[in-house]
């Protein structure tokens, strides 16, 4: 199959992949990312560890990546728990890939992108988080259910507020 057989189109719509990795030491906790005050999104803001996908790569090898480049981390086990579909309410979306990070070696060293921390779940919830970690974060941590992929769908409203839909 050729690339002219993929049915790619321009007047179709598009998304543009990310990935979010949140690692999980031995002790339960997760590592997350405090956003540099010069970061064009997300600035002063706790989140997980991620970014795009490169042209060429997968998303596997992409969220590996994102870990080493943030955290100089690497990740015996990259568990998916999770995917997004963001509607931006034009073209092009955006569709994030989630993982849970463990086995984790590397010495922990923060990058350009801010200060990384470890914190207990509860801890996390009561940071200034990206305002969808609120409801990831447990999804991602939690046991049970946790076991099934999260899939998820944002659209925002007439106010530009935030909407988020799950389902597993």
């Amino acid at each position: 199959m050729g690339v002219s057989e993929q049915g790619v189109s321009l007047d179709r719509y598009t998304v543009i992949p990310r990935v979010l990795v949140f690692p999980v030491n031995g002790a339960d906790q997760v590592l997350l990312l405090h956003g540099a005050p010069n970061k064009r999104i997300w600035a002063n803001r706790w989140n997980g560890i991620g970014g795009h996908v490169e042209a060429g790569e997968s998303i596997l090898r992409a969220a590996r990546r994102e870990l080493l480049e943030e955290a100089n981390l690497t990740a015996a086990r990259l568990k998916f728990v999770g995917q997004v579909m963001v509607d931006t309410g034009g073209n092009p979306g955006i569709a994030f890939f989630v993982f849970k990070a463990t086995d984790l070696s590397g010495e922990l060293k923060a990058s350009e992108e801010g200060a990384l921390a470890w914190f207990e779940l509860e801890e996390a919830l009561e940071l200034p988080l990206v305002e969808d970690l609120y409801t990831i974060l447990p999804m991602v941590m939690g046991g049970g259910e946790a076991e099934k992929p999260f899939w998820g769908l944002y659209t925002y409203d007439e106010d530009n507020q935030l909407c988020m839909s799950f389902s597993r």
